[in-house]
Protein backbone atom coordinates (compact mmCIF):
# COMPACT_ATOMS: atom_id res chain seq x y z
CA UNK A 1 0.00 0.00 0.00
CA UNK A 2 2.93 2.52 1.16
CA UNK A 3 4.80 1.26 -2.61
CA UNK A 4 1.22 2.36 -4.12
CA UNK A 5 0.69 5.71 -2.77
CA UNK A 6 4.02 6.54 -3.08
CA UNK A 7 3.57 6.09 -7.28
CA UNK A 8 0.45 7.91 -7.45
CA UNK A 9 2.28 11.14 -5.29
CA UNK A 10 5.55 10.67 -8.14
CA UNK A 11 2.99 10.82 -10.70
CA UNK A 12 1.16 13.92 -9.40
CA UNK A 13 4.27 15.35 -8.89
CA UNK A 14 5.36 15.37 -12.68
CA UNK A 15 2.44 15.64 -13.64
CA UNK A 16 2.62 19.10 -11.18
CA UNK A 17 5.55 20.29 -12.57
CA UNK A 18 5.08 19.54 -16.00
CA UNK A 19 1.96 21.90 -16.06
CA UNK A 20 3.63 24.30 -13.95
CA UNK A 21 6.13 24.45 -17.00
CA UNK A 22 3.98 25.90 -19.70
CA UNK A 23 3.43 29.49 -19.87
CA UNK A 24 -0.65 29.12 -19.84
CA UNK A 25 -0.57 33.17 -20.51
CA UNK A 26 1.44 32.82 -23.79
CA UNK A 27 -0.37 28.95 -24.36
CA UNK A 28 -4.24 30.42 -24.39
CA UNK A 29 -3.92 33.55 -26.36
CA UNK A 30 -1.97 31.81 -29.04
CA UNK A 31 -4.86 29.22 -29.29
CA UNK A 32 -7.76 31.44 -29.21
CA UNK A 33 -5.77 34.04 -31.08
CA UNK A 34 -5.30 31.82 -34.31
CA UNK A 35 -7.82 29.22 -34.35
CA UNK A 36 -11.46 28.61 -34.68
CA UNK A 37 -13.38 28.06 -31.14
CA UNK A 38 -13.80 24.58 -31.57
CA UNK A 39 -9.95 23.92 -32.18
CA UNK A 40 -8.61 26.25 -29.96
CA UNK A 41 -10.29 25.18 -26.92
CA UNK A 42 -8.14 22.25 -27.13
CA UNK A 43 -5.16 23.62 -26.68
CA UNK A 44 -3.59 21.72 -29.63
CA UNK A 45 -0.61 24.57 -29.28
CA UNK A 46 1.55 24.75 -26.03
CA UNK A 47 3.92 27.41 -25.01
CA UNK A 48 6.83 26.34 -22.10
CA UNK A 49 8.14 28.90 -19.77
CA UNK A 50 8.89 32.63 -21.52
CA UNK A 51 8.87 33.19 -24.93
CA UNK A 52 8.20 36.34 -26.97
CA UNK A 53 5.82 36.55 -29.87
CA UNK A 54 7.48 39.49 -32.39
CA UNK A 55 4.57 38.43 -34.61
CA UNK A 56 1.93 36.06 -34.97
CA UNK A 57 -0.49 37.72 -37.41
CA UNK A 58 1.00 34.98 -40.23
CA UNK A 59 -1.52 32.09 -41.08
CA UNK A 60 -0.75 29.00 -38.76
CA UNK A 61 -2.54 25.84 -39.90
CA UNK A 62 -2.79 22.14 -38.30
CA UNK A 63 -3.81 18.85 -40.29
CA UNK A 64 -4.93 15.63 -38.78
CA UNK A 65 -6.48 14.68 -35.71
CA UNK A 66 -6.32 18.01 -33.12
CA UNK A 67 -5.28 16.72 -29.53
CA UNK A 68 -4.50 19.09 -26.55
CA UNK A 69 -0.37 19.79 -26.50
CA UNK A 70 0.63 18.68 -29.87
CA UNK A 71 2.92 21.03 -30.86
CA UNK A 72 5.28 22.08 -27.98
CA UNK A 73 7.06 25.05 -28.54
CA UNK A 74 9.85 25.09 -25.83
CA UNK A 75 9.12 21.39 -25.02
CA UNK A 76 10.92 20.13 -22.21
CA UNK A 77 12.15 16.85 -23.84
CA UNK A 78 16.08 16.99 -23.24
CA UNK A 79 18.52 16.37 -20.91
CA UNK A 80 18.81 20.17 -20.42
CA UNK A 81 16.41 21.29 -17.86
CA UNK A 82 17.17 25.03 -18.01
CA UNK A 83 15.71 27.62 -19.97
CA UNK A 84 17.81 31.04 -20.89
CA UNK A 85 14.31 33.20 -21.20
CA UNK A 86 15.57 34.14 -25.23
CA UNK A 87 12.82 32.20 -27.45
CA UNK A 88 11.34 34.20 -29.90
CA UNK A 89 8.22 33.62 -32.64
CA UNK A 90 8.00 35.97 -35.87
CA UNK A 91 5.40 34.59 -38.07
CA UNK A 92 4.04 36.38 -40.81
CA UNK A 93 3.67 33.64 -43.71
CA UNK A 94 2.16 30.25 -43.35
CA UNK A 95 3.46 27.78 -40.98
CA UNK A 96 1.40 24.42 -41.77
CA UNK A 97 1.92 21.05 -39.29
CA UNK A 98 0.95 17.73 -40.65
CA UNK A 99 0.58 16.41 -37.01
CA UNK A 100 2.75 16.22 -33.62
CA UNK A 101 5.77 18.92 -33.38
CA UNK A 102 8.20 20.04 -31.04
CA UNK A 103 10.68 22.79 -30.28
CA UNK A 104 13.14 22.52 -27.37
CA UNK A 105 14.04 25.12 -25.21
CA UNK A 106 15.28 28.55 -26.23
CA UNK A 107 14.24 28.69 -29.97
CA UNK A 108 13.97 31.45 -32.73
CA UNK A 109 11.55 31.05 -35.33
CA UNK A 110 10.71 33.73 -38.05
CA UNK A 111 8.52 32.71 -41.24
CA UNK A 112 9.02 35.31 -43.67
CA UNK A 113 5.19 37.38 -45.34
CA UNK A 114 6.13 35.13 -48.35
CA UNK A 115 7.03 31.97 -46.34
CA UNK A 116 6.09 29.00 -46.08
CA UNK A 117 6.89 26.37 -43.66
CA UNK A 118 5.66 22.87 -43.17
CA UNK A 119 6.66 20.00 -40.42
CA UNK A 120 5.56 16.79 -40.81
CA UNK A 121 4.45 14.65 -37.88
CA UNK A 122 6.74 13.74 -35.46
CA UNK A 123 9.08 16.86 -36.79
CA UNK A 124 11.51 17.62 -33.60
CA UNK A 125 14.35 20.95 -33.04
CA UNK A 126 16.01 20.42 -30.10
CA UNK A 127 17.25 23.08 -27.66
CA UNK A 128 18.48 26.59 -29.48
CA UNK A 129 17.09 25.80 -32.69
CA UNK A 130 17.22 28.91 -35.45
CA UNK A 131 14.07 28.23 -38.46
CA UNK A 132 14.14 31.13 -40.52
CA UNK A 133 11.71 30.83 -43.95
CA UNK A 134 11.56 33.29 -46.62
CA UNK A 135 10.96 30.82 -49.47
CA UNK A 136 9.92 27.90 -48.70
CA UNK A 137 11.18 24.72 -45.68
CA UNK A 138 9.47 21.47 -45.92
CA UNK A 139 10.44 18.52 -43.24
CA UNK A 140 9.38 15.36 -43.49
CA UNK A 141 7.97 13.05 -40.85
CA UNK A 142 10.22 12.09 -37.94
CA UNK A 143 12.35 14.74 -38.66
CA UNK A 144 14.70 15.03 -35.55
CA UNK A 145 17.56 17.56 -35.02
CA UNK A 146 20.07 17.76 -32.69
CA UNK A 147 20.78 21.26 -30.32
CA UNK A 148 22.16 24.53 -32.16
CA UNK A 149 20.79 23.41 -35.04
CA UNK A 150 19.29 25.77 -38.03
CA UNK A 151 17.77 26.27 -41.17
CA UNK A 152 17.42 28.90 -43.11
CA UNK A 153 16.53 29.50 -46.39
CA UNK A 154 18.27 32.47 -47.48
CA UNK A 155 21.85 34.78 -47.86
CA UNK A 156 20.07 37.52 -46.33
CA UNK A 157 22.29 39.54 -49.26
CA UNK A 158 22.41 40.04 -52.82
CA UNK A 159 25.46 38.42 -54.41
CA UNK A 160 26.33 39.27 -57.79
CA UNK A 161 28.79 37.14 -60.07
CA UNK A 162 31.91 40.18 -60.76
CA UNK A 163 32.72 38.84 -63.84
CA UNK A 164 29.47 38.67 -65.44
CA UNK A 165 27.34 41.28 -63.31
CA UNK A 166 24.72 38.33 -62.75
CA UNK A 167 22.43 38.55 -59.43
CA UNK A 168 22.31 35.26 -57.30
CA UNK A 169 18.86 34.64 -56.12
CA UNK A 170 19.68 34.74 -52.42
CA UNK A 171 16.57 32.64 -51.20
CA UNK A 172 15.64 28.59 -51.94
CA UNK A 173 13.27 25.93 -51.06
CA UNK A 174 14.56 23.70 -48.20
CA UNK A 175 13.33 19.65 -48.25
CA UNK A 176 13.77 17.36 -45.28
CA UNK A 177 13.03 13.84 -45.91
CA UNK A 178 11.29 11.50 -43.89
CA UNK A 179 13.45 9.72 -40.84
CA UNK A 180 16.16 12.37 -40.82
CA UNK A 181 18.23 12.35 -38.31
CA UNK A 182 21.31 14.90 -36.99
CA UNK A 183 23.42 15.65 -34.62
CA UNK A 184 24.05 18.90 -33.08
CA UNK A 185 25.22 21.94 -33.96
CA UNK A 186 24.09 21.56 -38.27
CA UNK A 187 23.38 24.09 -40.83
CA UNK A 188 21.28 23.81 -43.29
CA UNK A 189 21.15 26.20 -45.75
CA UNK A 190 18.88 27.14 -49.04
CA UNK A 191 18.54 24.68 -52.12
CA UNK A 192 19.06 21.78 -49.32
CA UNK A 193 17.19 18.52 -50.20
CA UNK A 194 17.39 15.50 -48.43
CA UNK A 195 16.40 11.78 -49.15
CA UNK A 196 14.26 9.70 -46.34
CA UNK A 197 16.30 8.11 -43.81
CA UNK A 198 19.16 10.27 -44.31
CA UNK A 199 21.76 10.85 -40.59
CA UNK A 200 23.40 14.06 -40.54
CA UNK A 201 27.06 14.23 -38.78
CA UNK A 202 27.06 16.63 -35.97
CA UNK A 203 29.00 20.48 -37.16
CA UNK A 204 27.97 19.76 -40.36
CA UNK A 205 26.40 22.46 -43.43
CA UNK A 206 24.35 21.06 -45.56
CA UNK A 207 23.67 23.40 -48.76
CA UNK A 208 22.73 21.18 -51.86
CA UNK A 209 20.43 18.01 -53.25
CA UNK A 210 21.71 15.29 -51.51
CA UNK A 211 18.36 12.83 -52.72
CA UNK A 212 20.60 11.35 -55.60
CA UNK A 213 22.80 9.45 -53.36
CA UNK A 214 19.92 7.23 -52.11
CA UNK A 215 18.24 6.59 -48.81
CA UNK A 216 19.66 5.49 -45.83
CA UNK A 217 22.59 7.59 -46.01
CA UNK A 218 24.97 9.36 -43.42
CA UNK A 219 26.34 12.70 -44.30
CA UNK A 220 28.68 15.34 -42.75
CA UNK A 221 31.43 17.97 -42.97
CA UNK A 222 31.77 21.48 -44.41
CA UNK A 223 30.35 20.92 -46.41
CA UNK A 224 28.53 17.85 -46.25
CA UNK A 225 29.67 14.63 -48.31
CA UNK A 226 29.00 10.88 -48.44
CA UNK A 227 30.13 9.23 -45.22
CA UNK A 228 28.41 5.84 -45.63
CA UNK A 229 25.91 3.85 -47.07
CA UNK A 230 23.17 1.50 -45.65
CA UNK A 231 22.99 3.01 -42.59
CA UNK A 232 19.83 4.70 -40.70
CA UNK A 233 18.63 5.49 -37.31
CA UNK A 234 16.48 2.48 -35.48
CA UNK A 235 13.17 3.86 -36.25
CA UNK A 236 11.72 0.85 -36.00
CA UNK A 237 13.31 -0.19 -32.20
CA UNK A 238 12.48 3.45 -31.35
CA UNK A 239 9.57 4.94 -32.82
CA UNK A 240 6.56 3.32 -30.31
CA UNK A 241 9.19 4.58 -27.46
CA UNK A 242 10.19 7.90 -29.15
CA UNK A 243 6.13 8.19 -29.68
CA UNK A 244 5.29 7.89 -25.74
CA UNK A 245 8.75 10.29 -24.83
CA UNK A 246 7.40 13.45 -27.07
CA UNK A 247 4.10 13.76 -27.00
CA UNK A 248 1.84 14.63 -23.98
Amino acid sequence: MIRSSYRKLRSFYHKLKFYYSVNWTKTLYFNFKKFPFEIAKKLPVFFYNKVTFTSIRGEIIIEGKIKKGMIGFGQPYEINTRHKGIAEINITGKMVFKGHAQFGKDYFVFIGENGYCEFGNMAAMASNAKLICIEKIVLGNYVQLGADSQIIDTNFHDMIDTNTGEKRKKTGPVFIGNYNFSGSRISIMKNTKTPDFCTIATNSFCNKDYISWGNNILIGGIPAKLIRENISRDWEGEKDELDKFLTI
